[in-house]
């Protein structure tokens, strides 16, 4: 019982910890803000390719979570980046991976692509 009480204790601090990180390194814009500065921006669906395809904001590059380190040279260090995914959890994790390597000008849009009222693009 013990045992399971740290474990706990443990990821409740962890969790915590990385939720201050993020807040830290990752501007969470909401939809007006993201809208405004969006186009002049990197925006990247951190979703799976079969997520995207369901639908994106429209101007978007899908690079899947899963597939940023292998794909961080299509990412410019010099422009903000601007990402989303589902609901926010994927974008944070993708904002640290991308703070750890240099990036600087991180936004993510607060509730994710489910909050999104603007246009979107659909594969038919």
């Amino acid at each position: 019982m013990e045992i399971i009480l740290i474990a706990l204790g443990a990821f409740i601090t962890y969790a915590v910890i990385m939720f201050f990180y993020q807040r830290k390194i990752l501007k969470t814009l909401t939809e007006e803000e993201f809208r405004a500065g969006y186009r002049k921006a990197q925006l990247i669906d951190v979703r799976e390719p079969n997520e995207f395809e369901g639908g994106h904001i429209l101007g978007a590059r899908n690079i899947p979570l899963s597939q940023m380190k292998m794909r961080l040279k299509e990412i410019r260090q010099d422009q903000p980046v601007y990402l989303y995914c589902q609901n926010t959890l994927r974008s944070g994790r993708a904002a640290q991976m991308l703070r750890r390597k240099g990036y600087k000008d991180l936004n993510a849009l607060k509730g994710g692509f489910k909050q999104w009222s603007g246009k979107i693009k659909a594969k038919k």
